[in-house]
């Protein structure tokens, strides 16, 4: 039970996301109106894949220093579970896109940025499946995955940022982001445990996937 007491809150905090995100008030803004509630799901959703797949950067350095194979897990698995948040974050920012924008895709830098990005970590996923020889799948992803991280730094943090970028994202192109004028004490009053529900939650996805492939491994060189 001790150990378990983060697993517990998660489940606590997401719950409390869900239903005070929907019922309770929310600053009445032009064109955004009540849509501004997905800032509880679409934004710490991408907090989260960040966190995941920057757990998934650390381990690979790790793996290249190491060559344990542990780490070759960790790593592997962080980027899986990053690609699943960073498909629901494409996916609700997508719905937002066509209640805000009037199309659920346009040519937007920071659209155009997540698409990208998550197509390297896809190709991160490919990559593995191609390499059969278990050290070398090892280092040549952890590698990668290295390139990868700047990439999703370059694209999502850097490139939308610049002045001179078309994007209508809030916070991007020198548009103002929500915490800069909007974001008011009913709005922090969800989405900072927002954030916290959802990080520990891909932890304990994390976590799960890890175990389940260890046990695969085990399993592997027993039989053989």
């Amino acid at each position: 039970m001790k150990k378990s007491w983060w697993k517990i809150l998660s489940i606590l905090l997401l719950l409390y996301t869900i239903i005070g995100g929907l019922l309770l008030p929310v600053p009445a803004l032009p064109i955004v109106n009540e849509t501004i509630r997905n800032l509880y799901f679409h934004v710490t959703m991408w907090f989260s894949m960040i966190g995941i797949l920057l757990v998934s950067l650390i381990y690979s350095i790790k793996y290249l220093s190491s060559s344990s194979m542990e780490h070759d897990i960790i790593a592997s698995e962080a980027v899986n579970t990053g690609i699943l948040f960073g498909i629901l974050g494409l996916t609700t920012g997508s719905l937002w896109a066509r209640a805000t924008w009037g199309a659920f895709w346009t040519a937007d830098a920071t659209l155009n940025g997540a698409a990208i990005t998550l197509l390297t970590y896809l190709a991160y996923i490919v990559l593995r499946g191609s390499i059969n020889e278990e050290q070398k799948r090892a280092k040549i992803s952890a590698i990668y995955n290295i390139f990868a991280y700047i990439l999703l730094i370059v694209f999502l943090m850097i490139y939308p940022r610049l002045h001179n970028v078309d994007t209508l994202h809030p916070g991007k192109g020198g548009n103002p982001g929500f915490n800069t004028y909007d974001l008011d004490s009913h709005l922090r009053l969800v989405f900072y445990p927002a954030i916290i529900g959802w990080i520990l939650l891909g932890t304990w996805m994390l976590t799960i996937r890890i175990r389940i492939q260890k046990l695969k491994r085990n399993l592997f060189y027993n039989e053989n």
